[in-house]
């Protein structure tokens, strides 16, 4: 797939306030400082698409990205930032909660890894509660620039096993480096796949 335009649509704190579910969309989720922001700027050919400067946890928004004109990139904010308040933390989970499961046009949930680290529990709850909820989702492991691909397999292979305690199959593993480009295509023609199975639903509600 050739991402030929790449642009901002809205953010949103309200589920009521999004786009409406005509397009397919694909959301992008991960621990703050997983590279996510980076990423999303890799796979669209835009630097600054995404913004990457911003303190990670001060974003609460979802934000959403028209590609070719034909579907939506989704920047969910970030988990997992210590310094984020509980009562910050309770506002975002019911918020990006409701979005996943109640979200029509959604599909695929990309969760996002840091490749250089041991399995962390708290990535491995939410993808236990995605699978709890039947949403769809894929991983992608981050900054395999950043060690050599002995770690980064070593990593990718230890997540796999922690989560085949739970699941009969894995969901579909990339690897990626923002820097390098690694993992775009792959993604890409992922993306593309399944978008030739999208069906406009013929009576969606907003919510």
């Amino acid at each position: 797939m050739v991402i030929k335009t790449a642009t901002f649509v809205c953010s949103n704190t309200q589920i009521s306030a999004l786009p409406a579910p005509t397009m397919p969309e694909y959301a992008f989720i991960g621990r703050s400082n997983v590279g996510k922001s980076s990423l999303i700027n890799m796979l669209v050919n835009q630097h600054g698409l995404a913004k990457t400067s911003q303190r990670p946890g001060k974003t609460q928004l979802i934000n959403h990205f028209l590609i070719n004109e034909k579907w939506y990139i989704v920047d969910l904010p970030g988990y997992g930032y210590a310094k984020v308040s509980k009562t910050s933390r309770e506002k975002w989970e019911k918020f990006i909660r409701a979005y996943i499961t109640k979200r029509e046009s959604l599909q695929c949930i990309f969760v996002l890894l840091d490749s250089r680290l041991d399995p962390q529990q708290i990535d491995i709850e939410f993808c236990y509660w995605l699978g709890e909820k039947g949403i769809p989702f894929s991983l992608i492991f981050t900054k395999a620039d950043k060690q050599g691909m002995t770690t980064t397999q070593k990593n990718v292979a230890a997540f796999k096993k922690k989560l085949g305690d739970f699941f009969e199959e894995i969901p579909a593993t990339f690897i990626s480096s923002a820097e390098k480009g690694t993992g775009k295509d792959e993604v890409l023609d992922f993306i593309f796949e399944v978008n030739k199975d999208f069906v406009v639903p013929i009576d969606y509600k907003k919510f």
